[in-house]
Protein backbone atom coordinates (compact mmCIF):
# COMPACT_ATOMS: atom_id res chain seq x y z
CA UNK A 1 0.00 0.00 0.00
CA UNK A 2 1.32 3.50 -1.19
CA UNK A 3 2.83 5.49 2.03
CA UNK A 4 0.30 8.66 1.30
CA UNK A 5 -2.46 6.45 2.41
CA UNK A 6 -1.16 5.50 5.88
CA UNK A 7 -0.13 9.79 5.92
CA UNK A 8 -3.53 10.31 4.82
CA UNK A 9 -5.25 8.48 8.02
CA UNK A 10 -2.41 10.05 10.35
CA UNK A 11 -4.02 13.56 9.08
CA UNK A 12 -7.51 12.35 9.75
CA UNK A 13 -6.92 11.19 13.09
CA UNK A 14 -4.96 14.68 13.92
CA UNK A 15 -7.59 16.73 12.35
CA UNK A 16 -9.81 15.38 14.75
CA UNK A 17 -7.39 15.78 17.98
CA UNK A 18 -7.50 19.39 18.19
CA UNK A 19 -4.42 21.46 17.95
CA UNK A 20 -3.12 20.94 21.17
CA UNK A 21 -3.90 17.31 21.15
CA UNK A 22 -1.24 14.32 21.12
CA UNK A 23 -2.36 10.69 20.32
CA UNK A 24 -0.11 7.53 21.71
CA UNK A 25 -0.08 4.14 20.17
CA UNK A 26 1.25 0.98 20.27
CA UNK A 27 1.92 -1.79 18.82
CA UNK A 28 0.96 -5.32 20.01
CA UNK A 29 3.65 -6.86 22.08
CA UNK A 30 5.74 -10.11 21.69
CA UNK A 31 4.24 -12.83 23.94
CA UNK A 32 5.78 -16.16 24.50
CA UNK A 33 4.22 -19.27 23.73
CA UNK A 34 7.03 -21.58 25.46
CA UNK A 35 10.11 -21.61 26.74
CA UNK A 36 12.31 -19.78 24.28
CA UNK A 37 9.38 -19.64 21.99
CA UNK A 38 7.56 -17.10 21.34
CA UNK A 39 3.73 -16.85 19.03
CA UNK A 40 3.73 -15.80 15.64
CA UNK A 41 3.77 -12.47 15.76
CA UNK A 42 0.48 -10.68 14.54
CA UNK A 43 0.86 -6.21 14.74
CA UNK A 44 -1.63 -4.27 16.78
CA UNK A 45 -4.30 -3.60 13.97
CA UNK A 46 -4.89 0.17 15.33
CA UNK A 47 -1.34 1.14 14.54
CA UNK A 48 -0.81 -1.04 11.51
CA UNK A 49 -3.84 0.79 10.13
CA UNK A 50 -1.84 4.10 10.30
CA UNK A 51 1.32 2.66 9.77
CA UNK A 52 1.82 -0.02 7.57
CA UNK A 53 4.51 -0.98 9.72
CA UNK A 54 4.49 -5.01 10.94
CA UNK A 55 7.41 -4.98 13.61
CA UNK A 56 7.15 -5.45 17.04
CA UNK A 57 8.59 -2.93 19.31
CA UNK A 58 7.14 0.09 18.06
CA UNK A 59 5.04 3.47 19.22
CA UNK A 60 3.42 5.98 16.60
CA UNK A 61 3.17 9.73 18.30
CA UNK A 62 0.55 11.44 16.09
CA UNK A 63 0.35 15.46 17.23
CA UNK A 64 -2.57 17.94 16.79
CA UNK A 65 -0.73 20.15 14.01
CA UNK A 66 -0.15 16.40 11.98
CA UNK A 67 3.21 16.00 12.80
CA UNK A 68 4.22 12.28 13.78
CA UNK A 69 6.81 10.68 15.27
CA UNK A 70 7.24 6.53 15.11
CA UNK A 71 9.89 4.89 17.62
CA UNK A 72 10.95 1.47 16.82
CA UNK A 73 13.20 -0.55 17.48
CA UNK A 74 17.14 0.10 16.60
CA UNK A 75 19.43 -1.52 14.21
CA UNK A 76 21.31 -4.52 16.13
CA UNK A 77 22.99 -6.75 13.63
CA UNK A 78 23.95 -8.93 15.69
CA UNK A 79 20.59 -9.61 17.02
CA UNK A 80 19.21 -9.22 13.24
CA UNK A 81 21.35 -12.82 12.25
CA UNK A 82 18.65 -13.74 15.07
CA UNK A 83 15.64 -12.58 14.37
CA UNK A 84 15.69 -11.02 11.06
CA UNK A 85 15.97 -7.16 9.66
CA UNK A 86 14.93 -4.07 11.40
CA UNK A 87 14.13 -1.30 9.56
CA UNK A 88 15.58 1.07 12.16
CA UNK A 89 14.82 4.71 13.11
CA UNK A 90 17.28 6.54 10.14
CA UNK A 91 15.13 4.75 7.29
CA UNK A 92 11.75 4.82 9.01
CA UNK A 93 10.79 8.55 7.53
CA UNK A 94 11.93 7.79 3.74
CA UNK A 95 10.19 4.09 4.65
CA UNK A 96 6.87 4.83 6.57
CA UNK A 97 6.23 8.54 5.24
CA UNK A 98 6.64 9.54 8.99
CA UNK A 99 7.95 12.92 9.76
CA UNK A 100 10.37 11.75 12.66
CA UNK A 101 11.42 8.58 13.91
CA UNK A 102 13.72 7.52 17.13
CA UNK A 103 14.82 4.23 18.88
CA UNK A 104 12.22 2.74 21.18
CA UNK A 105 15.09 2.45 23.58
CA UNK A 106 14.57 6.83 23.95
CA UNK A 107 10.64 6.58 24.50
CA UNK A 108 10.45 7.28 28.02
CA UNK A 109 12.78 10.00 28.03
CA UNK A 110 11.07 11.43 24.83
CA UNK A 111 7.14 11.27 25.57
CA UNK A 112 7.54 13.46 28.53
CA UNK A 113 8.88 16.29 26.73
CA UNK A 114 6.27 15.83 23.46
CA UNK A 115 3.40 16.00 26.08
CA UNK A 116 4.21 18.70 28.05
CA UNK A 117 2.23 21.77 27.16
CA UNK A 118 -0.30 19.30 25.53
CA UNK A 119 -4.35 20.16 26.81
CA UNK A 120 -4.88 16.47 25.71
CA UNK A 121 -3.55 13.08 25.41
CA UNK A 122 -5.33 10.21 23.67
CA UNK A 123 -4.20 6.37 23.06
CA UNK A 124 -6.44 3.54 22.78
CA UNK A 125 -7.92 2.49 26.11
CA UNK A 126 -8.73 -1.50 27.64
CA UNK A 127 -6.57 -2.51 24.79
CA UNK A 128 -2.69 -2.58 26.03
CA UNK A 129 -2.41 -4.03 29.33
CA UNK A 130 -0.41 -1.55 31.19
CA UNK A 131 -0.55 1.52 29.10
CA UNK A 132 -3.10 3.39 31.48
CA UNK A 133 -0.24 3.13 34.27
CA UNK A 134 2.84 4.07 31.44
CA UNK A 135 1.20 7.21 30.37
CA UNK A 136 0.27 8.42 34.37
CA UNK A 137 4.30 7.51 34.71
CA UNK A 138 4.67 10.05 32.10
CA UNK A 139 2.31 12.62 33.36
CA UNK A 140 4.22 12.46 36.34
CA UNK A 141 6.77 13.43 35.05
CA UNK A 142 5.47 17.14 33.01
CA UNK A 143 3.79 17.22 36.34
CA UNK A 144 7.10 17.48 38.07
CA UNK A 145 8.05 20.51 35.37
CA UNK A 146 4.92 22.69 36.29
CA UNK A 147 7.12 25.20 38.17
CA UNK A 148 9.00 25.77 35.44
CA UNK A 149 6.06 26.73 33.35
CA UNK A 150 5.35 23.04 31.94
CA UNK A 151 1.59 22.76 31.02
CA UNK A 152 0.33 19.03 31.93
CA UNK A 153 -2.63 17.34 29.51
CA UNK A 154 -5.34 17.69 31.44
CA UNK A 155 -7.84 14.90 29.49
CA UNK A 156 -6.95 11.65 28.71
CA UNK A 157 -9.76 10.74 25.35
CA UNK A 158 -9.83 7.05 24.13
CA UNK A 159 -8.75 7.42 20.73
CA UNK A 160 -10.58 4.18 19.60
CA UNK A 161 -13.36 6.26 19.29
CA UNK A 162 -11.89 7.92 16.64
CA UNK A 163 -10.05 4.78 14.92
CA UNK A 164 -13.25 2.75 15.05
CA UNK A 165 -15.34 5.23 12.60
CA UNK A 166 -12.31 5.34 10.42
CA UNK A 167 -11.99 1.67 10.34
CA UNK A 168 -15.82 0.80 9.67
CA UNK A 169 -15.61 2.12 6.18
CA UNK A 170 -13.56 0.20 4.14
CA UNK A 171 -11.69 2.24 0.81
CA UNK A 172 -11.10 0.60 -2.37
CA UNK A 173 -7.85 -0.53 -1.55
CA UNK A 174 -9.10 -2.42 1.73
CA UNK A 175 -12.11 -3.68 -0.18
CA UNK A 176 -9.64 -5.00 -2.63
CA UNK A 177 -7.55 -6.54 -0.20
CA UNK A 178 -10.55 -8.35 1.75
CA UNK A 179 -11.51 -9.30 -1.94
CA UNK A 180 -8.49 -11.55 -2.58
CA UNK A 181 -8.05 -13.19 0.97
CA UNK A 182 -11.85 -14.36 0.37
CA UNK A 183 -10.81 -15.60 -2.59
CA UNK A 184 -7.88 -17.54 -0.81
CA UNK A 185 -10.55 -18.87 1.83
CA UNK A 186 -12.89 -19.90 -0.71
CA UNK A 187 -10.82 -21.97 -2.49
CA UNK A 188 -9.13 -23.77 0.71
CA UNK A 189 -13.09 -24.60 1.53
CA UNK A 190 -13.68 -26.15 -1.95
CA UNK A 191 -10.47 -28.22 -1.48
CA UNK A 192 -11.18 -29.37 1.98
CA UNK A 193 -15.23 -30.77 0.76
CA UNK A 194 -13.48 -32.57 -2.29
CA UNK A 195 -10.90 -34.36 0.08
CA UNK A 196 -13.59 -35.30 2.73
CA UNK A 197 -15.54 -36.75 -0.29
CA UNK A 198 -12.28 -38.48 -2.52
CA UNK A 199 -10.97 -40.20 0.87
CA UNK A 200 -14.26 -40.99 2.04
CA UNK A 201 -14.53 -42.78 -1.44
CA UNK A 202 -11.12 -44.39 -1.51
CA UNK A 203 -12.10 -45.87 2.25
CA UNK A 204 -9.53 -44.06 4.34
CA UNK A 205 -9.53 -42.86 7.55
CA UNK A 206 -10.49 -39.22 7.31
CA UNK A 207 -10.24 -36.68 10.47
CA UNK A 208 -11.21 -32.94 11.29
CA UNK A 209 -7.24 -31.98 11.16
CA UNK A 210 -7.08 -33.81 7.93
CA UNK A 211 -9.25 -30.94 6.67
CA UNK A 212 -8.14 -28.38 8.36
CA UNK A 213 -4.65 -29.24 6.97
CA UNK A 214 -6.20 -28.61 3.33
CA UNK A 215 -7.20 -24.90 4.23
CA UNK A 216 -3.88 -24.54 5.56
CA UNK A 217 -2.43 -25.34 3.21
CA UNK A 218 -4.26 -23.36 0.64
CA UNK A 219 -4.05 -19.96 2.61
CA UNK A 220 -0.59 -20.19 2.91
CA UNK A 221 -0.02 -20.83 -1.43
CA UNK A 222 -2.20 -18.07 -2.01
CA UNK A 223 -0.01 -15.96 -0.03
CA UNK A 224 -1.81 -15.25 3.19
CA UNK A 225 0.75 -14.45 6.24
CA UNK A 226 -1.97 -16.80 8.55
CA UNK A 227 -5.52 -17.67 9.85
CA UNK A 228 -7.47 -14.85 10.39
CA UNK A 229 -8.96 -16.91 13.67
CA UNK A 230 -8.23 -20.71 14.87
CA UNK A 231 -10.02 -22.75 12.26
CA UNK A 232 -13.93 -24.76 12.96
CA UNK A 233 -14.00 -28.22 11.43
CA UNK A 234 -16.59 -30.29 12.99
CA UNK A 235 -18.68 -32.70 11.92
CA UNK A 236 -21.40 -34.44 12.95
CA UNK A 237 -23.03 -33.91 16.43
CA UNK A 238 -19.64 -31.36 16.62
CA UNK A 239 -21.26 -28.97 14.39
CA UNK A 240 -23.75 -28.39 17.16
CA UNK A 241 -20.76 -26.35 19.24
CA UNK A 242 -20.89 -23.08 17.85
CA UNK A 243 -16.73 -22.23 18.42
CA UNK A 244 -15.75 -26.18 18.42
CA UNK A 245 -11.70 -26.35 18.77
CA UNK A 246 -10.94 -29.82 19.06
CA UNK A 247 -10.33 -31.47 15.73
CA UNK A 248 -9.40 -34.91 15.76
CA UNK A 249 -12.80 -36.17 15.67
CA UNK A 250 -13.48 -38.93 12.66
CA UNK A 251 -15.25 -37.43 9.40
CA UNK A 252 -17.94 -40.48 8.90
CA UNK A 253 -20.34 -41.35 5.80
CA UNK A 254 -23.58 -40.03 6.09
CA UNK A 255 -23.08 -37.16 8.62
CA UNK A 256 -22.52 -33.56 7.77
CA UNK A 257 -19.21 -31.15 8.33
CA UNK A 258 -19.21 -28.11 8.95
CA UNK A 259 -16.09 -25.45 8.43
CA UNK A 260 -15.58 -22.07 9.34
CA UNK A 261 -12.30 -20.84 8.65
CA UNK A 262 -11.06 -17.69 6.75
CA UNK A 263 -7.60 -16.40 6.02
CA UNK A 264 -6.00 -12.91 6.72
CA UNK A 265 -4.05 -11.08 3.78
CA UNK A 266 -2.64 -8.57 4.29
CA UNK A 267 -4.10 -7.44 7.44
CA UNK A 268 -7.04 -7.93 6.57
CA UNK A 269 -9.49 -10.82 7.66
CA UNK A 270 -11.91 -13.06 5.74
CA UNK A 271 -14.80 -15.32 7.30
CA UNK A 272 -16.65 -17.91 5.75
CA UNK A 273 -18.49 -21.22 6.87
CA UNK A 274 -20.03 -23.92 4.48
CA UNK A 275 -22.06 -26.95 5.68
CA UNK A 276 -21.33 -29.98 3.42
CA UNK A 277 -22.01 -34.06 3.43
CA UNK A 278 -18.95 -35.97 4.06
CA UNK A 279 -19.52 -38.35 0.91
CA UNK A 280 -21.31 -35.28 -1.26
CA UNK A 281 -24.73 -36.15 -0.83
CA UNK A 282 -27.30 -34.34 1.48
CA UNK A 283 -29.79 -36.51 2.89
CA UNK A 284 -33.52 -35.67 3.11
CA UNK A 285 -33.56 -34.38 6.67
CA UNK A 286 -30.41 -32.42 6.03
CA UNK A 287 -31.42 -30.53 2.91
CA UNK A 288 -33.95 -29.80 4.51
CA UNK A 289 -32.80 -27.88 7.30
CA UNK A 290 -30.03 -26.78 5.06
CA UNK A 291 -32.08 -25.30 2.41
CA UNK A 292 -33.95 -23.39 5.42
CA UNK A 293 -31.33 -21.95 6.82
CA UNK A 294 -30.06 -20.83 2.94
CA UNK A 295 -33.75 -19.13 2.40
CA UNK A 296 -33.02 -17.48 5.72
CA UNK A 297 -29.49 -15.94 4.29
CA UNK A 298 -30.94 -15.05 1.52
CA UNK A 299 -33.35 -12.97 3.42
CA UNK A 300 -30.54 -11.66 5.57
CA UNK A 301 -28.73 -10.71 1.92
CA UNK A 302 -32.01 -8.96 0.13
CA UNK A 303 -32.11 -6.45 2.96
CA UNK A 304 -28.40 -5.75 3.23
CA UNK A 305 -28.04 -2.19 1.68
CA UNK A 306 -27.19 1.23 2.02
CA UNK A 307 -30.04 3.12 4.78
CA UNK A 308 -30.81 -0.15 6.28
CA UNK A 309 -29.81 -0.98 9.93
CA UNK A 310 -27.83 -3.15 10.77
CA UNK A 311 -30.24 -5.39 12.53
CA UNK A 312 -32.39 -6.04 9.45
CA UNK A 313 -30.45 -8.62 8.21
CA UNK A 314 -31.01 -10.37 11.83
CA UNK A 315 -34.84 -10.00 11.91
CA UNK A 316 -35.30 -11.07 8.39
CA UNK A 317 -32.97 -13.99 8.88
CA UNK A 318 -34.90 -14.54 12.31
CA UNK A 319 -38.55 -14.27 10.47
CA UNK A 320 -37.73 -17.19 7.95
CA UNK A 321 -36.27 -19.36 10.71
CA UNK A 322 -39.03 -19.26 12.44
CA UNK A 323 -42.17 -20.01 10.33
CA UNK A 324 -39.17 -22.47 9.26
CA UNK A 325 -38.79 -24.26 12.84
CA UNK A 326 -42.32 -24.77 12.44
CA UNK A 327 -42.36 -26.10 9.28
CA UNK A 328 -40.20 -29.40 10.40
CA UNK A 329 -41.51 -29.92 13.15
CA UNK A 330 -38.66 -28.34 15.19
CA UNK A 331 -41.20 -25.94 17.43
CA UNK A 332 -44.37 -27.24 18.01
CA UNK A 333 -47.10 -24.64 17.11
CA UNK A 334 -49.51 -26.23 19.86
CA UNK A 335 -46.71 -24.98 22.19
CA UNK A 336 -45.28 -22.15 21.11
CA UNK A 337 -47.82 -20.45 19.06
CA UNK A 338 -46.94 -18.95 15.42
CA UNK A 339 -44.21 -16.93 13.79
CA UNK A 340 -44.81 -13.60 15.59
CA UNK A 341 -44.99 -15.49 18.98
CA UNK A 342 -41.98 -17.72 18.46
CA UNK A 343 -40.04 -14.37 17.56
CA UNK A 344 -41.77 -12.61 20.39
CA UNK A 345 -40.62 -15.31 23.20
CA UNK A 346 -37.49 -15.83 21.34
CA UNK A 347 -38.54 -19.70 21.04
CA UNK A 348 -36.46 -19.84 18.17
CA UNK A 349 -32.88 -19.12 20.05
CA UNK A 350 -33.16 -22.95 21.61
CA UNK A 351 -31.77 -23.65 17.58
CA UNK A 352 -30.66 -20.29 16.51
CA UNK A 353 -28.60 -18.49 19.40
CA UNK A 354 -26.37 -16.09 17.83
CA UNK A 355 -26.57 -12.82 15.68
CA UNK A 356 -26.58 -13.41 11.82
CA UNK A 357 -23.83 -11.39 11.53
CA UNK A 358 -20.42 -8.79 12.92
CA UNK A 359 -18.15 -6.21 11.42
CA UNK A 360 -15.16 -7.81 9.60
CA UNK A 361 -12.11 -5.82 8.64
CA UNK A 362 -8.50 -5.98 9.88
CA UNK A 363 -10.05 -8.12 12.97
CA UNK A 364 -12.13 -10.89 11.95
CA UNK A 365 -15.00 -9.39 14.72
CA UNK A 366 -13.98 -6.05 13.58
CA UNK A 367 -14.20 -2.63 15.44
CA UNK A 368 -16.60 -0.27 15.02
CA UNK A 369 -19.63 0.95 16.87
CA UNK A 370 -23.58 -1.03 16.40
CA UNK A 371 -25.14 1.84 17.43
CA UNK A 372 -26.19 4.65 15.22
CA UNK A 373 -24.25 7.34 16.42
CA UNK A 374 -26.59 10.02 15.54
CA UNK A 375 -29.36 8.56 17.83
CA UNK A 376 -27.27 7.02 21.09
CA UNK A 377 -29.32 8.92 23.46
CA UNK A 378 -32.76 7.39 22.15
CA UNK A 379 -33.11 4.45 24.01
CA UNK A 380 -35.87 2.38 25.03
CA UNK A 381 -35.92 -0.62 27.28
CA UNK A 382 -37.08 -4.04 27.41
CA UNK A 383 -37.31 -7.32 29.26
CA UNK A 384 -35.49 -10.50 27.33
CA UNK A 385 -38.11 -12.89 27.54
CA UNK A 386 -35.70 -15.74 28.05
CA UNK A 387 -33.40 -14.61 31.11
CA UNK A 388 -35.98 -11.75 32.18
CA UNK A 389 -33.05 -8.78 32.18
CA UNK A 390 -33.56 -5.37 31.50
CA UNK A 391 -32.11 -4.48 28.11
CA UNK A 392 -31.49 -1.39 26.69
CA UNK A 393 -31.94 -0.93 23.23
CA UNK A 394 -30.68 2.09 21.00
CA UNK A 395 -31.33 2.72 16.96
CA UNK A 396 -28.63 -0.06 15.48
CA UNK A 397 -26.31 1.42 13.08
CA UNK A 398 -27.42 2.63 9.13
CA UNK A 399 -25.87 0.97 6.30
CA UNK A 400 -23.84 2.59 4.34
CA UNK A 401 -21.54 2.43 1.07
CA UNK A 402 -17.75 0.55 2.17
CA UNK A 403 -19.18 -0.94 5.15
CA UNK A 404 -18.34 -5.03 5.74
CA UNK A 405 -19.91 -7.44 7.02
CA UNK A 406 -21.31 -11.43 7.83
CA UNK A 407 -23.97 -12.69 6.93
CA UNK A 408 -24.07 -15.88 8.53
CA UNK A 409 -27.30 -17.40 10.21
CA UNK A 410 -27.69 -21.72 11.07
CA UNK A 411 -29.78 -23.91 12.97
CA UNK A 412 -27.98 -26.32 15.61
CA UNK A 413 -30.16 -29.06 16.58
CA UNK A 414 -29.64 -31.22 19.73
CA UNK A 415 -30.97 -34.39 20.39
CA UNK A 416 -34.10 -33.96 22.59
CA UNK A 417 -37.85 -35.90 23.37
CA UNK A 418 -39.21 -33.22 21.94
CA UNK A 419 -37.30 -32.84 18.88
CA UNK A 420 -38.11 -35.43 15.63
CA UNK A 421 -35.38 -37.91 15.52
CA UNK A 422 -33.96 -37.59 11.70
CA UNK A 423 -33.40 -34.12 13.02
CA UNK A 424 -30.81 -34.44 16.13
CA UNK A 425 -27.18 -33.63 15.55
CA UNK A 426 -27.59 -31.69 12.61
CA UNK A 427 -25.78 -28.40 12.81
CA UNK A 428 -25.59 -25.87 9.69
CA UNK A 429 -24.26 -22.56 9.34
CA UNK A 430 -23.88 -20.67 5.99
CA UNK A 431 -21.43 -17.40 6.50
CA UNK A 432 -20.65 -15.18 3.62
CA UNK A 433 -19.06 -11.80 3.43
CA UNK A 434 -20.35 -8.56 1.94
CA UNK A 435 -19.53 -5.54 0.92
CA UNK A 436 -22.30 -2.88 0.90
CA UNK A 437 -22.46 -0.75 -2.19
CA UNK A 438 -24.58 1.56 -3.79
CA UNK A 439 -26.83 -1.13 -5.00
CA UNK A 440 -26.80 -3.48 -2.25
CA UNK A 441 -24.27 -5.63 -0.91
CA UNK A 442 -21.43 -7.86 -3.15
CA UNK A 443 -20.65 -11.22 -1.67
CA UNK A 444 -17.03 -11.33 -1.96
CA UNK A 445 -17.01 -14.96 -0.75
CA UNK A 446 -18.88 -16.99 -3.21
CA UNK A 447 -15.92 -18.67 -4.88
CA UNK A 448 -17.31 -21.77 -2.76
CA UNK A 449 -20.17 -22.91 -3.74
CA UNK A 450 -23.62 -23.05 -1.62
CA UNK A 451 -26.36 -23.98 -3.44
CA UNK A 452 -26.48 -27.68 -2.20
CA UNK A 453 -27.31 -29.13 -5.62
CA UNK A 454 -23.78 -26.94 -6.58
CA UNK A 455 -21.90 -28.66 -3.63
CA UNK A 456 -22.94 -31.98 -4.15
CA UNK A 457 -21.45 -31.82 -7.73
CA UNK A 458 -18.37 -29.59 -6.50
CA UNK A 459 -17.62 -33.12 -4.07
CA UNK A 460 -18.34 -35.87 -7.08
CA UNK A 461 -15.61 -33.96 -9.14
Amino acid sequence: MSNSIYAARRARVAAQLGKDGIAVIPTAPERPRNRDSDYIYRHDSYFYYLTGFGEPNAWLVIMGDGKNTLFCAPKDLEREIWDGYRLGPDAAPAALGVDAAHSVNDLDAQLPKLLENRDAVWYPFAIHEGLETRVAGWLNQVRARVRYGALCPEQQRDLCAVLDEMRLVKDAHEQDIMRRAAQISARGHVRAMQLAARMLRDGKDVREYHLDAELLHEFRKGGSQYSAYGSIVAAGANACVLHYRSDAAPVKAGELVLIDAGCELDGYASDITRTFPATGKYSGPQRAVYELVLASQQAAIDVTQPGARFTDPHDATVKVLAQGMLDLGLLDKNTVGNVQDVIDQRSYFRFYMHRTGHWLGMDVHDCGSYVEPSQVGEVSERKDPLSGEAIKNRPSRVLKPGMVLTIEPGLYVRPADDVPQQFHNIGIRIEDDAIVNDQGCELISRGVPVKPDEIEALMRG
